[in-house]
């Protein structure tokens, strides 16, 4: 009775079905009382600055599956893409930098929980000095229910890795000429158990988005050269 996803539930074509029925303007109306309940103590100028940072940060990204596809992920075309995301993320870093200096990691019931992701984003985004900068913020965020354990956990591998550390949850995967790959990973037999215990779903899931399939006694045998090769000490 809390949900207050308004524009989601408005705009899934799953539920057109259910228009005519005389129910369904009486649940709008309930989810849009939703909203504007829990939306009342939001800060609205941030809220618009971090929307605004968001589409900065994933309209690029997302144009990178098909242009690698259509012309090659060493492309031109790529590395130039690479070089716009790369200037839009110094640009945001540069603004949520300021936010969180200035009010703390913030929580959904500040800046809603899509502002809440945008702090994210743009720190896992950032150069490894500034993610071990913003990482003991994040873990207390956690802690105090302001930040996802999920996301935590995919800084957690981005630091460790860019320390000369195995990741910990498998959320840091590569490309070559081969194609994707798992980058160096502790303990892999149990990386399930981690992930669970961090809210994300098993790395055989995950893996199906890169079209992998997670063989861990395969792994094992690649790790030693994988470790080798990002110069990991552990």
């Amino acid at each position: 009775m809390n949900y207050s996803d308004y524009n989601q539930i408005v705009k899934d074509t799953c539920f057109h079905t259910l228009y005519k029925d005389y129910r369904w303007q009486p649940l709008i109306n309930l989810v849009l009382q939703n909203k504007e309940k829990e939306e009342a103590h939001f800060d609205k100028i941030l809220v618009i600055q971090l929307d605004s940072i968001y589409n900065e940060d994933q309209n690029y990204r997302k144009q990178l599956d098909s242009i690698q596809t259509k012309f090659g992920w060493q492309s031109t075309e790529v590395q130039k893409l690479w070089q716009v995301i790369n200037l839009k993320d110094s640009l945001n870093l540069i603004e949520v930098k300021k936010i969180i200096d200035k009010h703390g990691w913030l929580g959904a019931d500040i800046i809603g929980k899509k502002g809440n992701q945008t702090l994210f984003l743009v720190i896992q985004h950032a150069d490894i000095e500034t993610q071990k900068q913003y990482l003991p913020l994040m873990r207390a965020a956690v802690n105090e229910g302001k930040a996802q354990a999920s996301s935590l956990a995919l800084l957690e591998d981005r630091v460790a890795l860019g320390s000369g550390k195995c990741q910990i949850y498998g959320s840091q995967i590569m490309q070559d000429e081969t194609g994707y790959y798992v980058q160096p990973l502790k303990d892999p037999r149990n990386v399930n158990e981690r992930r669970q215990k961090a809210g994300l779903g098993t790395i055989e899931e995950y893996l199906q988005y890169f079209n992998l399939k997670w063989n861990v006694e395969e792994y094992l045998k690649k790790l030693p050269e994988l470790k080798m090769k990002f110069n990991i000490k552990e």
